[in-house]
């Protein structure tokens, strides 16, 4: 099994990486979009953590920027309809940490944002895996999701308005830190906005 994978970084879409190790052999990864956000510029050194999945008619690696990442991708895998693909879809819309939070709280709402799930396979989702993922924590990954009534609402606004969850989610946190404590949601809407916009 190969469990991490370090090396140069050749190359980086937002769906895959390729690295090249010390040995000369190149390998192409699939990627979650938190893990795309943290790879640094082509030609940097870089290392991620790995999953391989073998199949009849191929190999495909996966590569994660934590090892927390990781593991939650590798849960999704224990539910009953979900493969890689879907696995690294939800990593994708949501994030990590969004995922677990959502299979805890039985928010099938939230499950129900990534694309392929729909209601019903949310709540097998919630069925296979809300007790499975009560063990995991975030807390290594990197910055937390937002939490409070009003940055919960302000996502949701964010994502009905188009935007992605990953960029709603720091645009709400980034409105957190600059508001007065106790904001209301329209506020962090307002600054969140701003701030997505002056990206």
């Amino acid at each position: 099994m190969i469990s991490q994978l370090s090396g140069t970084l050749l190359a980086k879409d937002l769906d895959r990486a390729e690295v090249l190790t010390g040995g000369g052999v190149a390998y192409e990864l699939a990627i979650p979009l938190g893990t795309f956000e943290k790879l640094p510029k082509a030609g940097d050194k870089v290392t991620l953590r790995t999953h391989l999945v073998i199949r009849e008619d191929e190999w495909q690696l996966y590569g994660f920027a934590t090892p927390f990442e990781r593991q939650v991708f590798r849960r999704l895998l224990g539910a009953t309809g979900v493969g890689p693909a879907l696995a690294l879809g939800m990593l994708s819309t949501l994030s990590a940490e969004r995922v677990v939070r959502a299979l805890r709280e039985k928010d099938i709402a939230t499950l129900q944002q990534v694309p392929r799930v729909g209601r019903k396979k949310a709540e097998q989702m919630v069925l296979d895996l809300s007790e499975k993922v009560a063990d995991l924590t975030g807390a290594a990954s990197g910055a937390a999701r937002p939490e409070g009534a009003g940055a919960d609402d302000a996502i949701r606004a964010l994502v009905a308005l188009g935007y992605a969850m990953a960029d709603s989610e720091k645009g709400v946190r980034h409105a957190l830190n600059t508001a007065n404590h106790g904001a209301s949601a329209p506020e962090l809407i307002r600054l969140a906005l701003a701030h997505i916009a002056g990206k």
